[in-house]
């Protein structure tokens, strides 16, 4: 069996126009978006203990994930504790990675729950050759979805195999395409045989050669390899 690795998610509660409440775990169960009044999301109180040296750099990973400070305490001359409001779903990424990594390992973390809150929040799409490709969808913060969107096309288009014809990697919030990448097709010289003579026969190989490219275009499926579900977790 063939284990996807999709992109780490927590619960949101959406509110539909008629005034239901879904809970949604995964993007594909949001309401269509014309159905769809608000989206809230879980909001967490974070403690940081760290050395006074590191304070700057956690105070902007923090902001950067949308916290807000709450609280800053001197708890001796050289440790700081830091109190931060942010989302939930801002921490399950790659936010305690980087909070070693910045501190060099002197900071703790700590969180707890407090409520949900109303979040800007879209779903963002990766479209292959217009298919949608579910696994990768994932619901992201407004202000971060064109930046996600355009690593994403940038990486997938490294990672999956040339084809016969070309793949058109698409990032889309609705029908709204906001980064796009294409994996060029492996060409074939078709008129390699040709040697001089009437400019028309290579023509006529060269529309044979693309009205078989187009018929495949159509009908061809894209495998998408392993190590692009992997990739998404490692975008920095």
């Amino acid at each position: 069996m063939d284990v996807i690795t999709t992109v780490p998610n927590v619960s949101f509660k959406a509110y539909t126009t008629k005034g239901e409440e879904i809970d949604v775990h995964n993007p594909s169960g949001l309401p269509p978006i014309n159905h769809l009044d608000r989206i809230e999301e879980p909001y967490i109180i974070a403690q940081v203990i760290t050395l006074s040296e590191y304070v700057g750099s956690i105070m902007n990973l923090c902001i950067d994930k949308r916290g807000v400070l709450k609280n800053q305490v001197y708890l001796t001359r050289d440790r700081v504790s830091l109190t931060f409001e942010m989302p939930l779903a801002e921490i399950v990424f790659d936010f305690y990675d980087k909070l070693k990594s910045i501190s060099k390992g002197y900071a703790s973390f700590d969180y707890y729950y407090t409520s949900y809150q109303k979040a800007d929040l879209v779903r963002l799409d990766i479209l292959l050759n217009g298919e949608m490709v579910d696994a990768l969808s994932t619901l992201i913060y407004r202000g971060h979805a064109y930046e996600f969107g355009r690593k994403m096309c940038v990486k997938l288009k490294e990672l999956i195999p040339r084809q016969q014809f070309d793949i058109a990697i698409q990032a889309a919030i609705g029908a709204k395409i906001i980064s796009r990448e294409t994996v060029k097709a492996v060409r074939k010289d078709v008129t390699a045989k040709c040697y001089g003579g009437d400019i028309t026969r290579k023509r006529k190989l060269l529309e044979k050669q693309k009205k078989g490219k187009k018929r495949m275009r159509q009908v061809g499926n894209v495998e998408v390899p392993q190590q692009a579900f992997l990739a998404v977790l490692k975008l920095d």
